[in-house]
């Protein structure tokens, strides 16, 4: 076991294939697992992302790169061994991409209301120049965009200290473009997915605490206090907040910079 190898036994009953069955809980679109794999009986269709196609039966090794699709064929369930490494959760990612990140997540506030008034050409140039300097800031502060939800976004960073900055530099300088924005930066443990996405508890906590936010606040969680302490920034208690979806109250903290002497 010191090399990190496990091997596993897997039963798969007919009518199984890995991008109906798991696809929708991995997010990738093909399997980007290596397998080293013995099948017992049954037999194992395969197709690889490029396009060439093949069957494995009894007493047969495949050794399967990443970039694949897999089915059961026939109607006698597919009995295997599997030396992947990650035999407990069959044809799921491993491990390896689990990483500390700190994110940062923006939402424009009364975002439907303003478009509303503005009118859809107004509006669309308006949000067009929200994404922009949004954009521009994430790339001065070192942040990397992981995604966005039309109004808002999502991004990552090495540095706590980077994350507060850039929410504080986002906060003014879409403000002075006619947008008021609400901003949540939290540390934690994700799963960075194929194409940079990040998934984890810490993700779906990072929302509450923009969530928790007013317009033209900035909120940060305790971890992002401490780590950020020495940054030159100010923090002010706003006491326990309970996120929906998490059981115990979690205090969080508005962010400011420190007003540099005149």
């Amino acid at each position: 076991m010191g090399n990190g190898l496990v091997i596993g036994r897997g039963v798969f009953e007919p009518g199984w294939r890995w991008s109906v069955d798991l696809k929708p809980f991995v997010g990738t679109p093909s399997c980007q697992v290596h397998h080293l794999q013995l099948v017992l009986s049954g037999r194992l269709g395969l197709q690889m992302d490029g396009g060439e196609a093949f069957e494995v039966g009894p007493n047969q090794v495949v050794d399967l790169p990443p970039g694949h699709d897999a089915w059961v064929v026939g109607d006698e369930p597919l009995v295997l061994v599997d030396m992947s490494g990650n035999s407990a959760d069959f044809g799921l990612a491993t491990s390896a991409a689990r990483t500390i990140q700190t994110m940062l997540m923006t939402d424009i506030v009364d975002s439907t209301r303003m478009a509303g008034q503005l009118g859809s050409a107004a509006w669309k140039q308006r949000l067009a120049d929200h994404n922009k300097i949004v954009r521009q800031l994430l790339e001065r502060f070192h942040g990397r965009e992981v995604d966005t939800t039309g109004d808002g976004f999502l991004a990552a960073f090495n540095s706590a200290e980077a994350a507060l900055r850039a929410a504080l530099s986002l906060r003014e300088a879409v403000r002075a473009a006619g947008v008021e924005i609400r901003v949540g930066v939290h540390t934690g443990e994700v799963d960075v997915v194929e194409g940079g996405d990040l998934r984890g508890i810490a993700v779906h906590e990072t929302a509450r605490i923009m969530a928790a936010a007013g317009a033209g606040e900035v909120f940060a969680s305790g971890l992002v206090r401490t780590l950020a302490s020495a940054g030159g920034l100010t923090f002010h208690s706003t006491g326990p907040h309970t996120l929906k979806g998490f059981d115990a109250p979690v205090e969080l903290f508005t962010v400011e910079a420190v007003p540099t002497a005149s």
